[in-house]
């Protein structure tokens, strides 16, 4: 049994890898600013334990990343496009401040931390897929789209750097498009599943001609602990997503198909509702050779069968279901 601290930990992934943690015998410290989900069966469990604050406050950090901790998961962000446009200052703090000192509490304490990044780091790259060592294309610092992009470069470039220079144990996970249960409903199958299944119509941006690669959130789970298991990664970074480039319009239409919704779509201009300020990338599509050769990972869970998973753990929620998108 290893004690672990998860910051992040009641978020969308944070809550599934907490879980996951907890099953497998370990002593878990859950740091967010959140409470636990409701569904999540870990409230009671005295192998979890929840402490509620924000990584911006260092000196809280440093009662709970101590030398009897044996890894940190840093999983803690501002996360999602509506809060990059709307909370950019809030991106940059807690992405940049609150990662660094995540990183200096694990470097003092002497522990191994896996850091969660983003295929946000690539930005308009039109040069799919990505491998980890591909170059980043980005827009104009006056859109507030690309705060998230450049805070989470900035938090791998000090990881980078503390292990080079100062010999801190880490590692860097770049996740695509993660989704699944718990997932806050401002994402396209989060969003487009709590719109179907409340009578609503799916929001279709732009024509729905973008492509992402959607990964089910128990292979993303498994990609970031075997990262964190592998002596191998320290000092390494992995793509973990899905292979198969699916178009928003594709993924939209299945989830209408599980779930049983014949209505027609509503289309959205970005342009027009958002403003320059709102950018979109065309394609997100990862190279995932490193993470099958040096983990040993890929992703297991078809789309159409995470979705299907997705909606019927969403009907059994109603918290979540009827609950607003932030």
């Amino acid at each position: 049994m290893s004690r672990i601290v998860v910051t992040g930990g009641c978020g969308f992934i944070g809550s599934h890898l907490v879980e996951r943690l907890a099953v497998e015998g370990h002593e878990v410290i859950a740091y967010d600013t959140s409470s636990p989900p409701p569904d999540t069966p870990l409230h009671n469990l005295s192998s979890v334990r929840y402490v509620k604050d924000d990584i911006t406050h260092e000196s809280s950090l440093a009662n709970v990343i101590t030398s009897d901790v044996d890894l940190v998961y840093h999983l803690s962000a501002v996360v999602g496009v509506d809060r990059y446009l709307r909370q950019p200052l809030d991106v940059i703090d807690v992405n940049v401040l609150g990662t660094r000192n995540v990183l200096r509490r694990a470097l003092e304490a002497g522990v191994r931390v896996v850091v969660a990044s983003t295929s946000e780091i690539y930005g308009k790259n039109p040069q799919v897929p990505w491998s980890e060592e591909s170059d980043r294309v980005l827009g104009v610092t006056s859109a507030d789209r690309w705060t998230y992009s450049t805070s989470k470069a900035l938090a791998e470039h000090m990881t980078f750097a503390l292990v080079r220079e100062q010999g801190l144990r880490a590692t860097v996970v770049r996740y695509f498009n993660v989704y699944g249960p718990r997932q806050r409903p401002a994402y396209v199958v989060s969003r487009s599943i709590q719109h179907v299944l409340t009578g609503r119509a799916p929001e279709m941006y732009d024509g729905g001609d973008q492509t992402r690669c959607f990964t089910y959130v128990d292979d993303a789970i498994e990609g970031t602990v075997r990262a964190a298991s592998s002596p191998a990664a320290v000092g390494e970074c992995f793509n973990l997503g899905s292979h198969k480039e699916t178009t928003i319009r594709e993924v939209i239409e299945l989830v209408g198909e599980a779930a049983g919704f014949t209505g027609r779509n509503d289309h959205l201009d970005t342009g027009a509702a958002f403003g320059a300020a709102y950018q979109d990338i065309e394609r997100r599509v990862p190279d995932t050779a490193k993470a099958r050769a040096m983990l040993g990972w890929q992703c297991a869970v078809p789309l159409r069968e995470g979705i299907a998973r997705t909606i019927e753990w969403a009907r059994q929620n109603p918290w979540w279901l009827h609950g607003p998108a932030d």
